[in-house]
Protein backbone atom coordinates (compact mmCIF):
# COMPACT_ATOMS: atom_id res chain seq x y z
CA UNK A 1 0.00 0.00 0.00
CA UNK A 2 1.45 3.39 -0.99
CA UNK A 3 1.82 6.40 1.28
CA UNK A 4 -1.07 8.26 -0.39
CA UNK A 5 -3.46 5.38 0.28
CA UNK A 6 -2.34 5.15 3.89
CA UNK A 7 -2.90 8.89 4.33
CA UNK A 8 -6.38 8.62 2.88
CA UNK A 9 -7.28 5.81 5.26
CA UNK A 10 -5.96 7.77 8.24
CA UNK A 11 -8.10 10.77 7.23
CA UNK A 12 -11.15 8.55 6.83
CA UNK A 13 -10.53 6.96 10.22
CA UNK A 14 -10.35 10.43 11.74
CA UNK A 15 -13.76 11.30 10.34
CA UNK A 16 -15.27 8.05 11.58
CA UNK A 17 -13.67 8.60 14.97
CA UNK A 18 -15.62 11.84 15.20
CA UNK A 19 -18.82 9.84 14.84
CA UNK A 20 -19.48 11.19 11.35
CA UNK A 21 -20.47 14.53 12.84
CA UNK A 22 -18.55 16.40 10.14
CA UNK A 23 -20.17 14.50 7.29
CA UNK A 24 -23.86 13.88 7.91
CA UNK A 25 -25.04 17.47 7.22
CA UNK A 26 -28.04 17.16 9.54
CA UNK A 27 -27.32 20.29 11.57
CA UNK A 28 -26.62 22.35 8.45
CA UNK A 29 -29.96 21.18 7.01
CA UNK A 30 -31.85 22.42 10.08
CA UNK A 31 -30.04 25.77 10.01
CA UNK A 32 -30.69 26.16 6.30
CA UNK A 33 -34.39 25.49 6.87
CA UNK A 34 -34.35 28.01 9.73
CA UNK A 35 -36.37 25.74 12.01
CA UNK A 36 -36.09 22.80 14.37
CA UNK A 37 -39.22 20.68 13.96
CA UNK A 38 -40.21 19.13 17.28
CA UNK A 39 -42.95 16.56 17.92
CA UNK A 40 -45.04 16.91 21.06
CA UNK A 41 -48.31 15.66 22.55
CA UNK A 42 -49.85 18.34 24.80
CA UNK A 43 -51.51 16.08 27.36
CA UNK A 44 -48.83 15.91 30.04
CA UNK A 45 -48.86 18.98 32.30
CA UNK A 46 -46.69 20.68 33.38
CA UNK A 47 -44.35 19.16 30.78
CA UNK A 48 -46.42 19.84 27.68
CA UNK A 49 -50.07 20.95 27.55
CA UNK A 50 -52.36 23.68 26.22
CA UNK A 51 -53.23 26.85 28.09
CA UNK A 52 -56.98 26.68 28.69
CA UNK A 53 -57.39 30.42 28.14
CA UNK A 54 -55.45 30.74 24.89
CA UNK A 55 -55.30 27.13 23.58
CA UNK A 56 -51.58 27.70 23.00
CA UNK A 57 -48.90 25.10 23.66
CA UNK A 58 -47.20 25.62 27.00
CA UNK A 59 -45.17 23.76 29.58
CA UNK A 60 -41.57 23.00 30.49
CA UNK A 61 -40.79 21.11 27.27
CA UNK A 62 -42.29 23.88 25.14
CA UNK A 63 -40.27 26.64 26.83
CA UNK A 64 -37.12 24.53 26.77
CA UNK A 65 -37.60 23.59 23.11
CA UNK A 66 -38.00 27.25 22.16
CA UNK A 67 -34.81 28.08 24.08
CA UNK A 68 -32.86 25.23 22.43
CA UNK A 69 -33.92 26.36 18.96
CA UNK A 70 -32.97 29.97 19.75
CA UNK A 71 -29.50 28.89 20.88
CA UNK A 72 -29.14 27.02 17.58
CA UNK A 73 -30.10 30.17 15.68
CA UNK A 74 -33.43 28.82 14.37
CA UNK A 75 -37.12 28.81 15.26
CA UNK A 76 -38.93 25.95 16.96
CA UNK A 77 -41.77 24.48 14.90
CA UNK A 78 -44.11 22.21 16.89
CA UNK A 79 -45.94 19.21 15.44
CA UNK A 80 -48.69 17.64 17.55
CA UNK A 81 -48.30 13.90 17.06
CA UNK A 82 -49.59 10.87 18.96
CA UNK A 83 -46.86 9.52 21.21
CA UNK A 84 -46.73 6.16 19.41
CA UNK A 85 -46.07 7.92 16.11
CA UNK A 86 -43.16 10.06 17.27
CA UNK A 87 -40.32 7.66 16.48
CA UNK A 88 -41.82 6.71 13.08
CA UNK A 89 -42.09 10.46 12.35
CA UNK A 90 -38.36 10.78 13.02
CA UNK A 91 -37.70 7.98 10.54
CA UNK A 92 -39.76 9.66 7.82
CA UNK A 93 -38.10 13.00 8.68
CA UNK A 94 -41.44 14.66 9.37
CA UNK A 95 -39.79 15.94 12.55
CA UNK A 96 -36.21 16.45 13.75
CA UNK A 97 -36.74 15.45 17.38
CA UNK A 98 -39.45 15.12 20.04
CA UNK A 99 -40.19 16.65 23.42
CA UNK A 100 -42.99 14.81 25.18
CA UNK A 101 -41.61 13.22 28.31
CA UNK A 102 -40.01 10.39 26.29
CA UNK A 103 -37.91 8.04 28.42
CA UNK A 104 -34.42 7.11 27.30
CA UNK A 105 -34.60 3.30 27.00
CA UNK A 106 -32.28 0.70 25.53
CA UNK A 107 -35.03 -0.50 23.18
CA UNK A 108 -35.56 2.98 21.74
CA UNK A 109 -31.80 3.46 21.42
CA UNK A 110 -31.74 0.86 18.68
CA UNK A 111 -33.14 3.61 16.44
CA UNK A 112 -32.23 6.90 18.14
CA UNK A 113 -29.76 8.60 20.45
CA UNK A 114 -31.09 10.65 23.35
CA UNK A 115 -29.96 14.06 24.52
CA UNK A 116 -31.05 13.57 28.14
CA UNK A 117 -32.37 16.55 30.08
CA UNK A 118 -34.67 15.49 32.92
CA UNK A 119 -35.17 12.86 35.63
CA UNK A 120 -38.54 11.22 36.23
CA UNK A 121 -39.95 8.63 38.62
CA UNK A 122 -43.17 6.66 39.08
CA UNK A 123 -44.82 7.83 42.32
CA UNK A 124 -47.60 6.32 44.46
CA UNK A 125 -50.18 8.84 45.65
CA UNK A 126 -53.64 8.93 47.19
CA UNK A 127 -56.21 11.56 48.14
CA UNK A 128 -56.56 13.32 51.48
CA UNK A 129 -59.75 11.34 52.28
CA UNK A 130 -57.71 8.13 52.19
CA UNK A 131 -54.54 9.50 53.77
CA UNK A 132 -55.68 8.78 57.34
CA UNK A 133 -55.55 5.03 56.69
CA UNK A 134 -53.01 4.97 53.85
CA UNK A 135 -50.02 6.77 55.33
CA UNK A 136 -47.19 5.05 53.46
CA UNK A 137 -46.64 2.86 50.42
CA UNK A 138 -46.60 -0.28 52.57
CA UNK A 139 -50.26 0.39 53.49
CA UNK A 140 -51.24 -0.29 49.86
CA UNK A 141 -50.84 -4.07 50.21
CA UNK A 142 -54.27 -5.58 49.59
CA UNK A 143 -55.60 -2.27 48.21
CA UNK A 144 -56.75 -1.25 44.72
CA UNK A 145 -54.18 0.84 42.85
CA UNK A 146 -55.01 2.28 39.45
CA UNK A 147 -52.73 3.15 36.53
CA UNK A 148 -53.10 3.88 32.83
CA UNK A 149 -53.18 0.57 30.97
CA UNK A 150 -51.42 2.16 27.98
CA UNK A 151 -48.25 2.61 30.06
CA UNK A 152 -45.96 0.14 31.82
CA UNK A 153 -47.11 1.42 35.22
CA UNK A 154 -49.47 -1.53 35.89
CA UNK A 155 -46.46 -3.84 35.51
CA UNK A 156 -44.38 -1.65 37.81
CA UNK A 157 -47.08 -1.77 40.49
CA UNK A 158 -47.29 -5.56 40.21
CA UNK A 159 -43.50 -5.89 40.51
CA UNK A 160 -43.45 -3.59 43.55
CA UNK A 161 -46.26 -5.62 45.11
CA UNK A 162 -44.36 -8.89 44.68
CA UNK A 163 -41.27 -7.47 46.35
CA UNK A 164 -42.91 -5.42 49.09
CA UNK A 165 -46.21 -7.16 49.81
CA UNK A 166 -46.31 -10.79 48.69
CA UNK A 167 -42.68 -11.50 49.61
CA UNK A 168 -43.49 -10.35 53.16
CA UNK A 169 -46.63 -12.46 53.49
CA UNK A 170 -49.00 -9.54 52.88
CA UNK A 171 -51.88 -9.52 50.36
CA UNK A 172 -51.01 -8.40 46.85
CA UNK A 173 -52.00 -5.03 45.46
CA UNK A 174 -55.00 -5.30 43.12
CA UNK A 175 -53.88 -3.48 39.98
CA UNK A 176 -56.71 -1.65 38.19
CA UNK A 177 -56.13 -0.57 34.58
CA UNK A 178 -57.52 2.86 33.73
CA UNK A 179 -58.06 4.78 30.50
CA UNK A 180 -55.37 7.25 31.48
CA UNK A 181 -54.12 9.39 34.34
CA UNK A 182 -57.25 11.59 34.28
CA UNK A 183 -59.47 8.51 34.66
CA UNK A 184 -57.26 7.25 37.48
CA UNK A 185 -57.56 10.54 39.38
CA UNK A 186 -61.33 10.58 38.90
CA UNK A 187 -61.67 7.01 40.18
CA UNK A 188 -59.48 7.91 43.13
CA UNK A 189 -61.66 10.89 44.05
CA UNK A 190 -64.81 8.76 44.17
CA UNK A 191 -62.87 5.99 45.98
CA UNK A 192 -63.28 3.27 43.36
CA UNK A 193 -59.56 2.82 43.86
CA UNK A 194 -57.40 3.51 46.90
CA UNK A 195 -54.35 4.99 45.20
CA UNK A 196 -52.67 5.52 41.86
CA UNK A 197 -49.26 6.13 40.34
CA UNK A 198 -48.04 8.92 38.13
CA UNK A 199 -44.77 10.54 37.06
CA UNK A 200 -43.41 12.55 39.99
CA UNK A 201 -42.70 15.44 37.63
CA UNK A 202 -46.44 15.91 37.04
CA UNK A 203 -47.84 15.55 40.55
CA UNK A 204 -46.70 18.94 41.94
CA UNK A 205 -48.69 20.59 39.13
CA UNK A 206 -51.88 18.80 40.14
CA UNK A 207 -51.25 19.53 43.81
CA UNK A 208 -51.14 23.22 42.87
CA UNK A 209 -54.18 22.92 40.59
CA UNK A 210 -56.23 21.09 43.23
CA UNK A 211 -54.87 22.11 46.64
CA UNK A 212 -55.25 19.71 49.58
CA UNK A 213 -56.37 16.88 47.30
CA UNK A 214 -53.38 14.62 46.62
CA UNK A 215 -50.89 13.09 49.05
CA UNK A 216 -47.62 11.50 47.89
CA UNK A 217 -46.70 8.13 49.38
CA UNK A 218 -43.05 7.26 49.94
CA UNK A 219 -40.27 7.60 47.39
CA UNK A 220 -40.64 7.05 43.64
CA UNK A 221 -40.71 3.39 42.57
CA UNK A 222 -38.40 3.99 39.65
CA UNK A 223 -36.03 6.53 38.21
CA UNK A 224 -36.06 7.23 34.50
CA UNK A 225 -34.23 9.70 32.30
CA UNK A 226 -36.12 11.78 29.75
CA UNK A 227 -34.47 12.91 26.54
CA UNK A 228 -34.81 14.36 23.07
CA UNK A 229 -34.54 11.52 20.53
CA UNK A 230 -32.48 12.06 17.37
CA UNK A 231 -31.92 9.49 14.62
CA UNK A 232 -28.58 7.74 14.99
CA UNK A 233 -27.68 8.84 11.46
CA UNK A 234 -27.91 12.50 12.52
CA UNK A 235 -24.95 12.79 14.88
CA UNK A 236 -24.28 16.40 13.93
CA UNK A 237 -27.83 17.45 14.86
CA UNK A 238 -27.68 15.47 18.10
CA UNK A 239 -24.45 17.20 19.09
CA UNK A 240 -25.85 20.59 18.06
CA UNK A 241 -28.85 20.10 20.36
CA UNK A 242 -26.57 19.02 23.21
CA UNK A 243 -24.33 22.06 22.69
CA UNK A 244 -27.38 24.32 22.88
CA UNK A 245 -28.52 22.59 26.07
CA UNK A 246 -25.05 22.94 27.60
CA UNK A 247 -25.28 26.70 27.02
CA UNK A 248 -28.72 26.83 28.65
CA UNK A 249 -27.36 25.04 31.70
CA UNK A 250 -24.36 27.38 31.90
CA UNK A 251 -26.35 30.62 31.52
CA UNK A 252 -28.99 29.58 34.07
CA UNK A 253 -31.96 29.30 31.69
CA UNK A 254 -32.38 25.57 32.34
CA UNK A 255 -32.55 26.05 36.12
CA UNK A 256 -35.01 28.95 35.77
CA UNK A 257 -37.35 26.85 33.63
CA UNK A 258 -37.19 23.96 36.09
CA UNK A 259 -38.11 26.34 38.92
CA UNK A 260 -40.90 27.92 36.85
CA UNK A 261 -42.68 24.58 36.57
CA UNK A 262 -41.85 23.19 40.02
CA UNK A 263 -39.38 20.66 38.60
CA UNK A 264 -36.17 21.55 40.43
CA UNK A 265 -35.76 18.03 41.82
CA UNK A 266 -36.17 16.56 38.33
CA UNK A 267 -33.24 18.45 36.79
CA UNK A 268 -29.93 16.88 35.80
CA UNK A 269 -26.54 18.16 36.92
CA UNK A 270 -25.29 17.95 33.34
CA UNK A 271 -26.67 17.19 29.90
CA UNK A 272 -25.58 13.80 28.60
CA UNK A 273 -26.14 11.58 25.58
CA UNK A 274 -27.69 8.16 26.24
CA UNK A 275 -27.20 8.53 30.01
CA UNK A 276 -29.86 6.04 31.13
CA UNK A 277 -28.61 2.59 32.12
Amino acid sequence: MNRTSIGALVALAGLLGCGGALADGSLAKVKQAGKLVIATMPNYPPITYKDTATNKLTGFDIDLGEAIAAEMGVKAEWQEIQFAQMLPSLQTERVDTAMAGMSDTLARREMVDFVDYMRSGTQFYTVTKQAETIKQAADLCGKKVGASRSTNNPQRIAEWSKANCEAKGKPAIEVVGTEGSVDARNQLKIQRIDASVQGNETLPYFQTLEPNTYVLLGEPLTEEITGLPVLKTKVELRDGIKAAMDKLVKNGTYAKLLDKYGLARNGLAEIQINAAK
